[in-house]
């Protein structure tokens, strides 16, 4: 299998607004829209932004701010002590996985902060539309409108204390109760392409830091092993396997939370085609790696949501000796399911946020 390589235009870039060429006219349609947006550009000059170029051009851009509440400038008022808002959030049409990167940003940041809510103020029209429908699909809904001196904009609000028990209105939280979890391994070839905030780092890492190309929402990963076994909402922790030449009980790791979506068997396809087609949309793996798999046969594609990275790693020799998985295991860790006292502990000695987990 070949070594994967991230290509550096694929990248979202965290820049200070003094940084960013107003005159871009990827900000034309914001001028038009906000009559205030140039002067609200230039106070916010050490401020900081989030970006997707492609060559010099911006394609993507997304600035976020805590603030606390209420919300009063919005009707009816939003009743919370903590909310992330979306101050400015545009791309250019690349279809829905850019606007995924930037709906994981706000969102990993509105975790970490404690918020309650996320709420963005938008123009309900027909540019704006596939913007509004995507922000729909991960949870954000009609809560009220915003009067401003440009018109009255729509008020999306997505609440991040409550499950729907419907696993992409309720991203990124995680349901605890009543779901199987599962210990999945992947190889490390693909895991921090894949995963890219969990890369391997001896320190504690903040996964807003990453600048990630593919930190979008789903994953997929194509395997032989069985996991057909599980259902939808099960939850995955997934654990990359030890550095080639390096002993498995320092350099094995489980790194990230992921709730499973579907999986689908190899036998489903009506051919390689059909099979690269679906394999390929949220996968690091490229044709030739998805044909190998295809010709081994007997493989299943899981894709998943990507929920959270583990702020702490946990390696082999600590799921053993601290987490209580057992070392004589007859079957070798590539899959299997954990008990929920192992679960709980993963989560709480990998650091990740009490605020994305729902009992």
């Amino acid at each position: 299998m070949r070594r994967l390589v991230r290509r550096q235009d694929d990248y979202l870039t965290k820049r200070k607004f003094e940084n960013i060429d107003i005159n871009d006219p990827f900000f034309d349609s914001l001028k038009r829209d906000y009559s205030e947006f140039e002067d609200w550009f230039n106070r916010k000059r050490n401020a900081e932004a989030y970006l997707y170029y492609e060559g010099n051009q911006v394609e993507g851009f997304l600035y976020i701010k805590m603030e606390d509440g209420p919300v009063a400038d919005i009707s009816p008022n939003l009743e919370c002590e903590r909310a992330l808002k979306i101050g400015t959030f545009k791309i250019n049409p690349h279809g829905t996985k850019l606007g995924e990167r930037f709906i994981k940003k706000a969102l990993d940041f509105a975790i970490v902060n404690n918020a309650e809510f996320c709420y963005v103020t938008i123009f309900n029209k027909q540019q704006t539309l596939p913007l509004i429908v995507l922000m729909k699909r991960y949870g954000f809904y009609e809560y009220g409108t915003k009067d401003t001196p440009n018109g009255i904009e729509l008020v999306l609000v997505k609440d991040l204390k409550v499950l729907t028990n419907d696993i992409l209105i309720d991203y990124p939280l995680i349901k605890k109760q009543d779901t199987n979890k599962y210990l999945l391994a992947i190889y490390p070839q693909y895991h921090s392409i894949m995963f890219p905030d969990s890369i391997l780092n001896t320190e504690d890492v903040d996964i807003l830091e990453d600048i990630s190309f593919t930190n979008s929402i789903h994953k997929i990963y194509v395997t032989t092993m069985p996991v057909n076994k599980t259902s939808r909402g099960d939850v995955l922790i997934m654990y990359r396997t030890a550095t080639p030449g390096k002993k498995a009980e320092y350099t094995s790791v489980a790194t990230s939370v992921c709730v499973v979506e579907e999986v689908r068997s190899q036998s489903e396809f009506e051919d390689f085609e059909s099979f690269y087609s679906y394999a390929s949309t949220y996968s690091v793996f490229d044709k030739d790696d998805l044909r190998y798999w295809y010709n081994k046969g007997g493989c299943y594609s899981i894709k998943m949501t990507y929920n959270a990275a583990l702020s702490r790693r946990l390696i082999r020799k600590k799921l053993i000796e601290e987490i209580g998985i057992d070392r004589q295991r007859k079957l070798r860790w590539s899959f299997f399911r954990l008990t929920d006292d192992q679960f709980n502990q993963i989560l709480e000695e990998g650091g990740v946020s009490e605020s994305i987990i729902i009992d």
